[in-house]
């Protein structure tokens, strides 16, 4: 026997008062956890980044700024980076990202990336 459109649209309805049903139960279940963990660690609503703008501001201005990007404990002085590859041109890569032209080129020729590596 085929549905109707009514049918269908009756189902939908059905489904969606469910879904909504279960989102509140899951709502509830998830709000009972924080609310549990923030008394178990003595949380604030300014630890929680949700305390008033001006409260927030006051800390913030006693605060330095935080740095937005750090640089890699890796590279060392600007500029200077790891050479792990290096052909007889002089053309280097450390290794980081897409592989050079030259390079594939030469893998492509049989050449192995040992016989590149910078010892």
């Amino acid at each position: 026997m085929k549905r109707t459109y009514a049918q269908v649209v009756k189902q939908i309805e059905t489904l969606k008062q469910e879904a909504d049903k279960l989102r509140r139960q899951e709502i509830d279940g998830v709000v009972s956890r924080i609310r549990e963990a923030i008394e178990h660690y003595g949380l604030t609503a300014e630890d929680l980044g949700l305390a008033p703008k001006a409260a927030r501001g006051a800390k913030a201005a006693a605060k330095p700024a935080a740095k937005t990007r750090r640089k890699s404990a890796k590279a060392g002085p600007a500029g200077a980076r790891v050479v792990k590859f290096r052909d007889e041109a002089g053309r280097t890569w450390g290794g980081i990202g897409k592989r050079p032209q030259w390079l594939r080129d030469a893998l492509a020729a049989g050449k192995t990336l040992q016989d590149f590596a910078v010892k």
